[in-house]
Formats: structure tokens, sequence, C-alpha cells
């Protein structure tokens, strides 16, 4: 995952942000106790999302119990009971997908970056094995997106459209197995793909510069125009609009003003950032 899909905090109510924080601790609790102490530094905003998701969908919760920090005792923290396995879940995707970016970052890094990772990858393998035992289709899923996505970047420059697919489809996937009914499936498919298509392009968009100096694939490298910012930024928010559409045709429960801050403010917060960001590069570059 790429760790963009994160709330607004600014424009949270006090009490969501302490229930956002305590289903963040409570997946990395799930983490720690699924995998190892040292599998909680894979765990990011995008699986936390997903876990909110899950617990929102299923309507998971049972409450909330005071704990303290795995990583620092003397802090103390709430985490949020889950009734079924949707921490287990979000645990299980999170170390499945770090396991097949840290193969994607060796094929596609230098020597010494390579062999960093290299040196973390057999951890990855081991906990991606346990959980692909027990998620097998999140395993496959994740897997046939990165072949996928190889594939289409060795093609002669692909539209954004064929370099975003891959990535679109995957969460398209995951969040489509979530549906009780055809039409609940549906919906969660339309979602999960745009918002997987606009995570893609704001990876693509977050490292644009840096693609253009190593001379590393960027789908928006093959894109003419001399208005370059202002096209990324109808890319991204069409994408946003129509993952929003279908978002709001979904029966959510627990923590629906959490995913709605997420939606409406957090997501557009990270997409202005990064915009404004790679303006202010150029715009140095310029000068």
């Amino acid at each position: 995952m790429f760790g963009y899909l994160q709330i607004d905090k600014a424009e949270l109510k006090v009490r969501e942000y302490e229930a956002y924080k305590s289903v963040y601790c409570g997946l990395c609790k799930q983490l720690g106790r699924d995998y190892s102490i040292f599998a909680r530094f894979a765990l990011s905003y995008d699986c936390t999302f997903y876990a909110i998701t899950l617990m929102s969908l299923r309507r998971s919760c049972s409450g909330f119990k005071d704990g303290r920090c795995r990583f620092n005792p003397l802090k103390k923290c709430k985490y949020a009971r889950c009734e079924d396995d949707c921490y287990s879940k979000a645990a299980a995707l999170t170390v499945i997908s770090v396991y097949y970016k840290l193969c994607d970052d060796i094929s596609d890094s230098g020597f010494f970056k390579a062999l960093a990772v290299r040196l973390i990858k057999p951890f990855f393998s081991r906990w991606r094995k346990k959980a692909a035992k027990r998620y097998p289709e999140l395993d496959i899923i994740v897997r046939d997106m990165l072949n996928y996505q190889i594939a289409v970047e060795q093609k002669d420059k692909p539209s954004l459209d064929e370099a975003a697919h891959p990535t679109a489809y995957m969460l398209a996937e995951i969040m489509k197995s979530e549906g009780k009914t055809e039409s609940d499936a549906r919906v969660l498919y339309e979602c999960g793909y745009h918002l997987g298509r606009w995570v893609y392009l704001m990876d693509a968009a977050d490292d644009y510069e840096k693609d253009k100096k190593r001379g590393n694939f960027n789908p928006f490298l093959s894109v003419e125009t001399d208005a370059l910012h202002e096209y990324m930024g109808a890319v991204l928010s069409q994408s946003l609009a129509r993952a929003y559409d279908a978002y709001n045709l979904l029966n959510l429960y627990d923590f629906k003003g959490i995913l709605d801050n997420m939606m409406l403010f957090g997501f557009p917060l990270r997409q202005n950032s990064v915009l404004s960001d790679q303006r202010e590069v150029r715009n140095e570059q310029s000068i």
C-alpha cells in the first residue's frame, strides 16, 4: 500500500479521532499477535482504512478497552474490540502487500537499495506464507496485480488507464469479496476500483519528478501537455469523485463519520498536498 488513505484530523470530532486511533492501535496489536513485533513496522494508513471499512460494513466493533502501547508501555491507549476477523484480514493484507512491494523494489532498485531490501525480505516472506495460508484469496489477488503491473509497464507508453488498472482491479476485487449480495458486491467493486485507481495515480504524481530524473516508469511522463499539474489534478479528482459516488451507496454503520471524513476531507487533503509539493519542485527547477 501507499499511505494516501488518511483522515483529516482537523475536521474530525474528538470522539471520532479517538475511535480512529483505537482501530489503528488495534491493527498494530494484531500484526504483532499474528506475525511478529517487527511486523508492526509495516502498519499503514491504507490498511487501517481497510480495517475500519470492514468493521463498518460488518458492524463488528463491540466497544473499546483501555490498554498500553506495545512500543511504549508508559503510554496509555485504547483498542477497538472486534468480534470477527477484520483485524486479522487487514493484518494479512498488510504483510502480503509489503512482501510483493519488496519483490518489486528489488527488481527496480539499484544494487545497494536492493541489498537492503533483500535483508528484510526473508522476514516478510515467512509472514506472507502464514497470511496466504489463512487468506489465500488475498495473496492471489495481490500477486496477480504485481505480475499484471510489470507486464503493463513493459509496454511502450501505456495509457494512464492501462497503468492504473492493475492496482484498481486489485482493490476492487478485495472490496467486492465483502459484498453480502450481488448488488453490494457490485457497489463495493466500483468503489474499490476508482479508489485503487486514485491511489496508483497519486503515487505516480508524487513520484513524478523522482521518476523523471532516474528514468523510471511513470504514466504521467508520456502525457504531452503544458498544464501537467492541472491535468494531474483533474484526473485524480475524477477518480475520487467516482469512488465517492459508489461509496454513498454502501450500507455503513459504525465509524461512518470517520469514513465520511476520509472520503470528503482526508483524501482530497492528501491530493492537494502532493500536487502542491510537485508544483513547488517544478517552480524551483524553472528558476
